[in-house]
Parts: C-alpha cells; structure tokens; sequence
C-alpha cells in the first residue's frame, strides 16, 4: 500500500466501517465475519473498494478485531480499532490517526453491504468531484423506507440534512430517498467535523450523518448520488439477509 501520510489530491482512500458485533445475526461471530458466497462479508466490500480504484483502504474494527486483523493479515489493510461502540461519528473519528496528512477524497463504505458495486463507488466518486462537494451522500428509494434514515433537500438537489428514523418529524417520515451509510468526504473536513460531532438523539449515539448539517453550517456544498437499485445498498442485519444476499450475489456472478 502507498505511504498513508501522503497528501493525495488525485484518486481517492477508502474507509471501511467493521467494527460492529451483529447482534440479531444470532451468533457470536463478528457480523462481517459471516460468510457471503463462501467468503467473510467483509471481503467483498474490500474487492468493490479496490476494484473500484481505492489507492489504500483503511479498516475500522471492534468486535473480535485480533480475529479480522489475523483473518486479513495479507490483505494490504490498514486497521484502526473502536473499542466502544459509540456510533458511526465515533467510528470514523478512530481512523484519523490512519489517515494523518493526508488531503485527498475518503470513500466511507460499510462492510455490512457486500452487494456493492464498484461502479456505484466509481458513480459516487465522479459525481462528488464533478460538484465540487465537501460530502456527498449515497442514496437509494427502497419501496419501504419505513426504518431509514431520511435525506432532506432542497428543490435544487442540495442535501440538507439527514435524520435518522427515531428523529424524523411526520412529514420528515413522508420522504422515500434514504441515506444507504455510504458517503464521499474530504478528508479535512471530515475528521474535523466528526470531532465535533455531539450526541443529543434518540439512540445517544455520535452519528456520522451529522457532518451533512455541519457542512451546511460552513457553507460547503453537500451533494447527493443516488443508487438505482436499492437492493445493492442493502445491510445485513439477520440470517435472513444474509441468505437473501448470498442468493443474490450468486445469481449476479452466474450473468
């Protein structure tokens, strides 16, 4: 891998969030430990990372972290642990040390959506440069958006804010374009504003999302890009999604 300090302006690093346990996986494997058409769920986030043209791609893990770290041990990774799960702001701040001078775009993905693809990423990347972005967001219209988070814009395509499911108002509920947890940072912005970031909501979690209304705030521009199939945005959250995922996945490969 290239030297992480590098100031980089060209091309962009990949931030991969691991570190969750998975509770209602029903097991004690780490969730992106579970297997996904015969290797670890992680894996496939990684490939769609690299096939898509990530110059380093940095790891956050928690839950059985020694375990990943042997597991990816020639996977030319580089690993930053949360040893409290304190939300996804939390999560991403673990990494800013990994990612110290460098200047370049991050491309936050999470390694509970193996479905991916890395001309989504690809997608997200042009589009984010192409705007000028400080963040742009990835988006996608589920036919039920009932339990996501919600993205707020302006009648000109300017994303807002985002609001999670718990915090939404009755007509915040009523918008069907949903934030996938897949986002295009600077990096300077992004370890700044996650910093900051508090955690007066429903869950007492520190939220990644909160970085759209800082950029607001700062008047830097926050843009969206939305995924056609919303089927390739999804998490695994149960058994039941990971076999829908592993019988989805095998089916895309047999095209």
């Amino acid at each position: 891998m290239g030297d992480i300090g590098k100031e980089t302006r060209e091309g962009f690093a990949t931030l991969i969030l691991a570190a969750g346990q998975g509770k209602r996986m029903g097991s004690d494997l780490a969730k992106v430990l579970h297997p996904v058409c015969g290797v670890p769920m992680l894996s496939h986030s990684i490939a769609a990372a690299r096939t898509a043209g990530a110059q380093r791609i940095v790891v956050v893990i928690g839950h059985q972290a020694e375990r990943i770290r042997e597991l990816f041990r020639d996977a030319e990774l580089t690993f930053a642990e949360q040893k409290e799960q304190l939300g996804t702001g939390h999560a991403v701040l673990q990494a800013r040390e990994a990612f110290a001078g460098y200047l370049g775009t991050i491309v936050i993905l999470c390694g509970d959506v193996p479905l991916i693809k890395p001309e989504t990423v690809q997608d997200l990347y042009a589009r984010h440069r192409s705007a000028g972005a400080a963040v742009t967001v990835l988006t996608t219209v589920p036919a039920d958006p009932a339990a996501y988070g919600r993205v707020v814009k302006t009648s000109d395509g300017r994303v807002l804010k985002i609001v999670e499911a718990k915090d939404a108002s009755p007509a915040e509920k009523e918008i069907r374009e949903i934030n996938t947890g897949i986002y295009c940072v600077e990096s300077p912005f992004l370890f700044d504003a996650v910093a900051g970031l508090g955690n007066r909501n429903a869950q007492g979690e520190y939220y990644l999302t909160d970085i759209v209304e800082i950029a607001n705030q700062r008047g830097l521009p926050v843009r969206s890009s939305l995924a056609a199939d919303p089927v390739e945005v999804m998490g695994i959250n149960n058994p039941q999604e990971l076999e829908t995922a592993c019988t989805l996945l095998a089916a895309r490969r047999s095209r």
